[in-house]
């Protein structure tokens, strides 16, 4: 294995476990419905507790996403998580609330409420896909950084990278493309939550409000991805140099990776017509109920799609608006070849990992949840 091989598979895993974080933020898309499908406390236990079974899932994969990028391309984990902090901070509280919502909630002594709680829940379900689909955005629109890897033998700072301003990471929301995609993640997150809860929840009133959301959600999602998809085809990339290294920019340039990389593109549409399909079977088929299985393999196909042109054929994955040189790409941001190689033999675990995620998924769900299962478990 060539040490260019292994930095492109290491860019797969990384956009594999991405896809995978924004297929499992539906748990946020629910928790953001709470009050919209449930009516009634128990009503709103049971959208809770549905989405309660699943939450670990999203986080693990969160912090797994982050020690992924931080084993195989450490400059780019120094640069973002060390320069944008803020921004990957508040994302990270919204996490903790989260968790420590879904614990005491329902405990007693409470002394915050129910409904409290919730709304933190709420929180984290609008903070969590708004800042990371604009943070994610940054791989194409760029960030504001500079890297000098002479600073490495600095006396007095020996920092390789540094944000260029002080806002360390909330200038991405200054970006009008950053928030769109930051909205069309949110709006699709509501998306799979809707499917989800149709699928998991066996409660009539639950089952018809989500099919009546869903319609609504769905049209705004489409309405702000599809003006990201285009704008993105349509705009500057960034561009290297194989052999110098040297970055410049290169008009239509994620327009040119997906025409040169036709497989990507085949990946794309599979994946577009498995999500919409999920959609419309669910809107306009009463009985159907497994819609999220249709939309999640669609949504982690586009994402993969859209991560790996952020990365491969030549492109700068992390691109500087500071300093056009000191874009990361994955050539100049990887971590060594040693590393990347023992690494790429504990990879070779994931299938287990993934067929153990899917019994214990299977398990949880075997049966859906029902509002005399709540009111007769106090465990809920």
């Amino acid at each position: 294995m060539s040490y260019e091989f292994l930095q492109h598979y290491w860019w797969f895993l990384v956009s594999l476990l991405g896809a995978l974080l924004v297929f499992l933020m539906f748990v946020q898309g629910a928790n953001t419905l709470i009050f919209t499908l449930g009516k009634t406390e128990n009503e709103r236990r049971l959208v809770v507790n549905s989405t309660g079974r699943k939450w670990e899932f999203t986080f693990t994969t969160l912090v797994t996403f982050g020690g992924a990028f931080f084993a195989s391309f450490p400059l780019f984990y120094s640069t973002s998580f060390g320069g944008a902090y803020w921004l990957w901070m508040i994302i990270l509280f919204s996490f903790v609330i989260q968790a420590v919502s879904y614990e005491f909630q329902n405990k007693l002594g409470n002394l915050l409420g129910t409904r409290t709680f919730q709304t933190f829940l709420i929180i984290n379900g609008v903070l969590g896909p708004v800042l990371l689909g604009g943070a994610v955005a940054t791989f194409f629109n760029g960030s504001n950084f500079i890297v000098d890897k002479g600073n490495i033998t600095s006396m007095v700072q020996p920092v390789i990278s540094r944000w260029a301003n002080a806002s360390h990471g909330l200038d991405a929301l200054l970006d009008i493309w950053n928030v769109v995609l930051g909205v069309a993640v949110f709006f699709l997150a509501r998306v799979l939550g809707l499917l989800y809860i149709i699928n998991n929840v066996e409660h009539d009133n639950i089952v018809t409000r989500s099919r009546k959301q869903l319609g609504l959600n769905t049209a705004v999602f489409l309405a702000f991805f599809l003006s990201f998809l285009v704008h993105l085809l349509l705009k500057d990339g960034f561009a290297y140099d194989p052999q110098t290294g040297l970055i410049f920019i290169e008009s239509y340039k994620y327009l040119h990776n997906l025409l040169s990389m036709w497989y990507l593109t085949l990946v794309l549409l599979v994946g577009v017509v498995s999500l919409l399909y999920g959609i419309a079977r669910t809107l306009f088929s009463a009985n159907f109920k497994y819609g999220i299985w249709f939309g999640g393999v669609g949504v982690v196909l586009v994402v993969l799609v859209l991560l790996l042109c952020a990365g491969w054929n030549n492109t700068a994955y992390y691109p500087s608006n500071a300093d056009l040189q000191s874009s990361l790409t994955i050539a100049n941001s990887s971590g060594s070849v040693f590393t990347l190689t023992a690494m790429s033999v504990v990879s070779l675990l994931i299938p287990f990992v993934l067929v153990y995620i899917f019994a214990a998924w299977r398990a949880i769900d075997r049966k859906s949840i029902t509002e005399q299962e709540i009111t007769e478990d106090e465990s809920y």
